[in-house]
């Protein structure tokens, strides 16, 4: 199965600010979420990881005793000039228009069918691959990424269509599966949050 993680709170998360590309660490609380998370990782054999230093820090914490690889595949949106700014930077109206065109760019810079694009590519090939841990029910695959490239991994496992993520909700520290009925992706588990001590 694969077992997708949303990184712990960063600075930025706790300001309510569009993070994309910009690099912020965790906050003390986004480091006990990461923490929190080693429990339900049993079984895990490989880590993949955006490049980006928050989900680096979550899968060093949740995950001490792998190597992750690094997949840009796996990176948040570009926002592009937005990076940074307050969720009010873009109106209602503004907001109303990008859950209706999946294919508009956010600030200029990636839109979430680009997201989709790169990210499902890396699905397919897991699932055309028969010897990928995504057909595996006992050994499992990490992958501690962001919002919109975890988002993206759902509507592939529900085959649906991309907008479809506009209408749910992903916490920090959060856990994701998707797994493989009869050959065919499914969402086992979506926004699971483990407790705090």
């Amino acid at each position: 199965m694969i077992v997708l993680i949303r990184h712990g709170q960063t600075t930025t998360n706790a300001q309510r600010l569009l993070v994309g590309r910009s690099d912020p660490h965790l906050t003390e609380l986004g480091e006990r979420q990461s923490r929190a998370l080693v429990p339900y990782l049993e079984g895990v054999r490989e880590v993949w990881v955006s490049p980006l230093i928050r989900a680096r820090e979550t899968a060093a914490l949740a995950l001490p005793d792998f190597e992750a690889v690094v997949k840009e595949s796996f990176v948040e949106v570009d926002y592009g000039e937005l990076d940074g700014q307050p969720l009010s930077a873009i109106s209602p109206e503004g907001w109303r228009a990008l859950e209706h065109d999946h294919g508009a760019a956010f600030g200029a810079g990636e839109s979430l069918a680009n997201v989709d694009k790169r990210v499902h590519a890396e699905l397919d090939a897991l699932l055309d691959d028969e010897s990928s841990l995504l057909h595996a029910h006992d050994r499992h695959l990490a992958i501690v990424s962001h919002v919109s490239p975890i988002k993206s991994a759902t509507v592939w496992a529900l085959g649906v269509t991309g907008s479809t993520t506009w209408r749910t909700r992903l916490d920090n520290g959060s856990i994701t599966t998707i797994g493989l009925r009869a050959g065919t992706p499914q969402l086992v588990r979506f926004n699971a949050v483990p407790a705090l001590d």
